[in-house]
């Protein structure tokens, strides 16, 4: 029987490609739309528009920046889509609802009765406040500080300088810890001293 070499269908080519990188691009595009059908549509749109493409998505070396990149760039279209459609907030458009658990999914390597009040005390916190923040703040916080982007990745896929990254990370972190410390402090009462 005779083996004769032949080139996979179009479809199949298409899928070797990209079927690697789906899960990590629905988990970067799950941090920018914050909500899990909106992620999945995200995600789908991007490949409806690569699948035509398949020869430029063949000549790229680095496909997993590449498609990261392609997918921050749609994102940013439907946000300003649905910004024109309607006098909706961008906050509004990308809701914190889906957000909310990103702690749960932590490890530790010893979970303590300590760390457990702990994380109970401040878990709800710092949901609140993370939902307090620009979404173009949240999102970067949590790609690079909970996922373990590098800065390097996220430059690229921003398309910033990575001394960019560094100031609003810098400026995201601040932010944070300043809206941390007003939520956490004890409030004092307002009255007359020596009453």
């Amino acid at each position: 029987m005779a083996i004769f070499p032949f080139k996979p269908s179009k479809a199949r080519r298409f899928e070797i490609l990209v079927q690697p990188h789906l899960e990590a691009m629905y988990r970067f595009a799950f941090r920018l739309a914050g909500q899990q059908q909106d992620a999945e549509d995200l995600v789908q749109d991007v490949v409806a528009k690569l699948y035509p493409r398949l020869d430029e998505l063949e000549s790229v070396e680095q496909l997993r920046p590449w498609l990261n990149r392609v997918l921050y760039r749609q994102f940013i279209d439907q946000v300003r889509r649905r910004n024109r459609q309607g006098d909706r907030s961008l906050t509004e458009l990308i809701g914190a609802e889906g957000q909310a658990d990103w702690l749960d999914s932590l490890e530790s390597d010893h979970v303590g009765p300590d760390l457990q009040l702990e994380q109970a005390r401040l878990g709800p916190v710092l949901d609140r406040v993370l939902a307090t923040l620009t979404p173009d703040q949240r999102t970067l916080l949590l790609l690079h500080d909970v996922d373990g982007w590098r800065q390097e990745h996220l430059a690229e896929v921003l398309d910033i300088p990575v001394g960019t990254v560094k100031s609003r990370l810098h400026r995201c972190r601040a932010a944070l810890r300043k809206k941390l410390q007003r939520e956490l402090e004890p409030v004092e009462p307002v009255g007359r001293v020596g009453e």
